[in-house]
């Protein structure tokens, strides 16, 4: 693919887009326009005529849509659904583009695809990312084996450019491995100049094959592993802010002790805020009940049976947490955003990301 536009998204009229298809139907009404705009590469037009009136209609499915366009090839225009690597968002893209229909002129693409290590190179703040001057190496821990943790190499890398070398390697690797495989299939990393490197560089070419070999090794692990099918057994547990104001827990203590953790590697955080100033951050009545019921239509959708394991929660100073361990992010995605859109009364946040050995509930695996 050619050179891609980027557009950020601004904020347009309401639009009557509600569904996948809803926009589908529109973009057909204009497709052939839009066409003639990509193929003939006119900046200005990109701008005022693709740009401007295809970004409020994407956002009126989803905030976090945005999109790149380009010429795939000579008779082709490209359109990719990219959601910056956004874990709670990549299963609407994936929709998004499933619904799209076949036009003779558009390739329509999912999250920013993966490029040969050639076409992967950039340049950046006046910086150049390209096979020849990025290495990696992989740290192994003992505790956490099946940890994907990468040391990224650069030379020339110093306290002044760090922050710029960081962002320049971030695009390279959305580049070479795409924008999928590099949201999930590195569990953390980081960029050091090449003086600080404390093992053998390899290329960054082979970072795909090296991936691809973890990936193997940890599915054959976990193949034939036992799932967690056991009933929960919850404890009820009580601390003490560091302001004074107790915290309530609600822990399956159980679950604590199950050692295949990493074939559940997805967490899910569920964040309801909530008036508890009368109650030392405790809610009232009221809102307790409608907590629970909150909380108990994830634990009702989010099934063992499917992949999913509820861990517990957490309630003080006006925030009840619940935790859900899951074996894919798609579905509690989409479970855990619906129960948001449909109670709008409450403030509620969602955050899901990888811990394969659930080292967010660490302090809960000494508790008896």
């Amino acid at each position: 693919m050619g050179i891609f536009d980027k557009i950020l998204g601004k904020k347009g009229p309401e639009q009557e887009i509600r569904t996948y298809q809803d926009f589908w139907n529109w973009f057909q009404t204009k497709e052939k326009d839009f066409y003639e705009i990509v193929k003939n590469r006119e900046s200005e037009r990109i701008e005022k005529d693709f740009f401007d009136v295809i970004s409020p209609k994407l956002r009126q499915l989803n905030d976090h849509f945005y999109f790149l366009t380009g010429m795939y090839d000579d008779a082709t225009a490209e359109l990719i659904i990219t959601v910056d690597g956004d874990v709670r968002n990549i299963v609407f893209a994936e929709e998004l583009i499933k619904e799209a229909p076949q036009l003779e002129h558009w390739l329509f693409t999912a999250l920013k695809p993966a490029k040969s290590i050639e076409n992967a190179a950039i340049q950046m703040n006046g910086y150049e990312f390209t096979k020849d001057n990025i290495f990696f190496y992989s740290n192994e821990s003992e505790e956490y084996p099946d940890e994907i943790d990468l040391t990224f190499v650069y030379e020339g890398l110093n306290e002044e450019n760090k922050g710029q070398i960081t962002s320049g390697i971030c695009v390279f690797l959305d580049h070479f491995l795409g924008e999928l495989h590099f949201t999930v299939q590195i569990d953390t990393f980081n960029i050091i100049g090449k003086e600080q490197a404390e093992k053998e560089l390899v290329p960054i070419g082979k970072l795909n094959d090296f991936l691809q070999w973890r990936e193997r090794e940890f599915t054959e692990k976990y193949k034939n592993v036992r799932d967690a099918e056991e009933e929960g057994q919850f404890s009820v547990l009580r601390a003490e802010l560091n302001n004074g104001r107790p915290l309530i827990a609600c822990i399956d203590l159980a679950l604590m002790k199950y050692n295949a953790k990493a074939s559940y590697p997805w967490i899910s955080e569920l964040k309801v805020h909530y008036n508890g100033d009368n109650n030392d951050g405790l809610p009232e009545q009221d809102d307790f009940e409608k907590l629970n019921q909150i909380e108990d239509l994830a634990i009702e959708a989010l099934k063992r049976e499917d992949g999913h394991l509820y861990i517990g929660r957490e309630t003080a100073d006006n925030l009840k947490e619940s935790y859900f361990a899951s074996k894919d992010f798609r579905q509690p995605s989409k479970v855990l955003k619906k129960i948001i859109k449909d109670h709008p009364d409450y403030k509620i946040e969602l955050k899901i990301y990888k811990d394969k050995y659930w080292q967010r509930f660490r302090y809960y695996n000494n508790v008896n």
